[in-house]
């Protein structure tokens, strides 16, 4: 039985002639990006604006998740975020902070019970405060920067420099497209979200570094090859696993946006956008061409395995 060949082994796309495209392209998306992140803002949700939590358990199989949620949107209380958790009946509710302070969320509260009716089982009921909300939000920032650094400082022990500036580039690169995405279309910006990008930064990182190893292993391997042929010839060699993998990470990805529902909407959607059309994108073009600029090339490499076996030589001047 033949195998199925989504993409042929043995494609020859010219990709480097697209890097005078998709730079200028790239730069000014970033642009666009950052405007929209300092002049729209994100759209923050309860996690990080504060409001009430309130944790309940149905008895037997009496929960229906839509019934609860059109009980308690006809309260009017701003955003509300219904979640089921567990197998058991149980649904995590969080209701946006009110104007009013502490008896304010109060109330909230007793609407809530009122709404939901008797024969219900309150486990946990919390109030999250601005202070706890801006806790939260700077962990995730920090969170996120950390992964950052931590990702340049394997990449610069793993392969050279010249890869671990460029992977990085790469991944503030997905980073900031994404925020702006959620920025523009005012996608709620949580805790998932911030799950999210992680997700994208881990996910965008793997497929830089299937591509960045078989460049570096070209490069050992041809001395004479231009630069950019043997960097088109590299994303070639890998393009089919990398299609393969995002078009199941895409089918996935789809299937949590149509049918996962509003509690993983922020989640699906950032993933979707920042797994499936950045993430690819920059692989293949900003990731790789950017070795080019950073000076890494078959003369290079070759000059350094020279000095490697011959330590002790004495450079000559030319």
């Amino acid at each position: 039985m033949p195998l199925l060949r989504i993409v042929p082994d043995d494609t020859h796309f010219d990709f480097m002639r697209f890097r005078r495209i998709s730079f200028p392209i790239s730069a000014l998306l970033s642009i666009v990006a950052l405007v929209a992140f300092f002049t729209l803002g994100l759209n923050f949700g309860i996690d990080f604006k504060g409001g009430t939590l309130l944790e309940v358990r149905y008895p037997g199989n009496t929960l229906n998740i839509g019934e609860v949620r059109s009980k308690l949107e006809s309260l009017e209380l701003g955003e509300v975020q219904i979640q089921e958790i567990g197998g058991d009946g149980e649904v995590l509710i969080r209701v946006a902070q009110q104007p009013g302070g502490e008896q304010a969320q109060q109330v909230v509260v007793g609407k809530v019970r009122a709404a939901l009716g008797e024969g219900v089982e309150y486990r946990r009921i919390e109030v999250v405060g601005p202070r706890v909300s801006q806790e939260l939000l700077s962990y995730g920032i920090v969170g996120l920067m950390l992964a950052v650094f931590c990702i340049l400082i394997y990449l610069w022990f793993r392969f050279e420099w010249q890869f671990a500036l460029g992977a990085s580039i790469a991944n503030f690169h997905d980073i900031v497209l994404t925020i702006g995405f959620m920025a523009i279309f005012q996608i709620d910006f949580d805790l998932t979200s911030v799950a999210a990008l992680l997700t994208i930064l881990g996910y965008s990182l793997n497929d830089t570094i299937v591509i960045y190893d078989r460049i570096r292993e070209m490069l050992r391997r041809y001395k004479k090859m231009p630069t950019d042929e043997l960097l088109n010839q590299s994303i070639n060699s890998t393009l089919s696993r990398s299609v393969i993998t995002h078009v199941t990470v895409t089918l996935a990805l789809l299937a949590l946006v149509l049918f996962g529902g509003r509690a993983i909407h922020s989640f699906s959607v950032t993933m979707m956008f920042g797994v499936v059309l950045v993430g690819t994108y920059t692989s293949i073009f900003i990731a790789s061409p950017l070795l080019i600029y950073l000076g890494v090339s078959t003369r290079t490499m070759a000059e350094k395995e020279t000095k490697s076996a011959n330590p002790k030589a004495e450079r000559v001047a030319p």
